[in-house]
């Protein structure tokens, strides 16, 4: 079972999204049967039967056993992965572009930038997935309490002049084999437990 799976077909995200499915994918964090499933979620097996189907055919959940019970035979469904990820890349054109209007203040940009990173990173995912191959890649995650809006705003501007040093001293337009990489620095406030806004 993988930790995240890409969702990047239209069909797929709608799928997880119908409520009884989704909760028919939290509950195969641990395998089970159709009946096994109708018993934990209160619901009709012919049912839940009908929603791992459709979770099947999507590729959410795959087919970890068959046990054969008398005359019958029960097959134990487990999740494809832990958790999920739906690409932005399902919204075609209308999906989120930070080149549409980049604008290092604004929070709608941010969350473009980070609707790019989820879809560029996905892709990168699936096709390694496919080739059985891991993606090469480095985060970085930390929290900054800042005193003032004006340590903010100085902290920002000496960031973005770190980071385009660095990136001036590493780039090579011209090397022979080279791989383009995308760096995002991304800074916003961390919202408080049921902070709406």
């Amino acid at each position: 079972m993988l930790d995240v799976a890409v969702i990047e077909d239209p069909a797929a995200a709608e799928a997880s999204l119908d409520p009884i499915r989704a909760g028919i994918l939290a509950a195969l964090a641990e395998p089970g049967s159709a009946t096994m499933l109708a018993s934990r979620l209160g619901l009709p097996r012919q049912k839940v039967n009908y929603h791992l189907k459709e979770l099947e055919r999507h590729g959410l959940v795959e087919l970890a056993e068959e046990r054969r019970k008398g005359n019958v035979t029960e097959r134990v469904y487990r999740a494809a992965a832990a958790s999920y990820v739906i690409s932005p890349s399902v919204l075609g054109a209308v999906s989120p572009d930070p080149t549409r209007s980049p604008d290092q203040l604004s929070a709608r940009w941010l969350l473009a930038l980070g609707s790019r990173l989820v879809q560029e990173v996905g892709t990168l995912l699936v096709g390694a997935a496919r080739a059985r191959q891991r993606v090469a890649t480095f985060g970085i995650d930390a929290e900054v309490r800042f005193a003032s809006a004006a340590d903010r705003t100085a902290f920002a501007a000496e960031l973005a002049q770190t980071v385009a040093d660095l990136v001036g001293r590493y780039h090579d337009e011209s090397a022979a084999g080279g791989r383009r990489h995308r760096l995002v620095v991304g800074l916003h406030q961390i919202p408080e437990p049921g902070q709406e806004n």
